[in-house]
């Protein structure tokens, strides 16, 4: 998920993270990376599984909420809501693509593929009136290419990956569009406070679409439910918990940029838990595809929001 640095923080884009930092960082990217592969493995229904990744994140984080952001909650406006609103839902309709990709296509296209999410902020933010610098059109091009050529190799091994990949790439748009809106919100509320209503609101968004369409919600075996609390405290808490920490010493670039190593990440533990090899011709449209994603993101001011994985 993308964060909006608190004002007056945020370090110059490019300066060098203290070593502490660094190693955060490395701790939070293998964090993230372990989600893509232990959605795969997880033995429960997609959209259940995105149900409790939300349901439980909301759950460990109302306690501090309550605690030290109660008078904040109260005194949330019409417009706040509204937009938390609308930003859940777009949440659990990113949720509710990319995590059904993982099961249609591999592990390491299904992550390459929504990385593009800081692609589709900037095409949003240029629809919105944002002047676009012309490298970060430059990126965006060298990004697509990625994406053309990651899809034509899946379409070489079957429909049901194409579609997974399709599937990922709608996932990233609305990851995008989830952080632009969410932005606004986090112009007057904080971190701790937005996040409990955008992963609330996801989670009842979730439950009536598992209760509606009949996916069990129980009746798990005990590898399922430490699967699914290993997903919560890995890329939820100790993942994007720790890019909040970072967010206050280190610039929102160069996180953001650290944080693309999520797709290497994810795609070897994929090799080594799942037996996950993807083909030859992945690995040069893969690094084509983060070179493009890297371009844009260095493209963008100081002030932009960290391209922080809402997965």
């Amino acid at each position: 998920m993308l964060r909006v640095s608190e004002p007056g923080t945020a370090p110059g884009a490019v300066a060098r993270p203290p070593t502490r930092d660094l190693w955060l960082m490395a701790v939070g990217v293998l964090a993230v990376s372990t989600s893509g592969p232990l959605i795969a493995a997880t033995a429960a229904p997609a959209l259940a599984i995105a149900f409790w990744r939300n349901a439980l994140g909301t759950l460990a984080i109302a306690p501090l909420a309550l605690f030290r952001r109660r008078a904040e909650l109260a005194a949330l406006g019409r417009r706040d809501l509204r937009l938390a609103g609308t930003a859940g839902l777009l949440l659990a309709a990113h949720f509710g693509t990319w995590i059904p990709s993982l099961r249609l296509t591999s592990v390491a296209s299904s992550t390459a593929l929504v990385a593009t999410q800081p692609v589709w902020a900037a095409l949003i933010a240029r629809a919105r009136g944002h002047a676009i610098p012309s490298r970060a059109w430059w990126g965006m091009a060298l990004a697509f290419a990625g994406v053309l050529v990651i899809t034509g190799v899946d379409v070489t091994l079957s429909a049901r990956a194409l579609a997974g990949d399709l599937l990922a790439l709608v996932g990233g748009l609305l990851a995008a569009a989830y952080v632009s809106v969410g932005a606004e919100v986090r112009r007057t509320t904080s971190t701790t406070t937005y996040t409990l209503l955008a992963y609330g609101l996801c989670a009842l968004a979730l439950l009536g679409v598992c209760v509606g369409s009949g996916q069990a919600l129980a009746g798990y075996s005990a590898t399922t439910w430490l699967q699914l609390l290993a997903l919560t405290v890995g890329a939820q808490l100790l993942g994007h918990s720790v890019f909040n920490v970072i967010l206050r010493t280190t610039s929102p670039t160069v996180l953001s940029l650290a944080i693309l190593f999520e797709m290497p990440g994810a795609a070897l533990l994929a090799a080594l838990w799942l037996g996950q090899l993807p083909p030859w011709q992945f690995v040069p449209a893969a690094a084509l595809l983060l070179a493009g994603v890297a371009v844009v993101i260095r493209s963008q001011g100081p002030d932009a929001a960290p391209a922080v994985p809402a997965e």
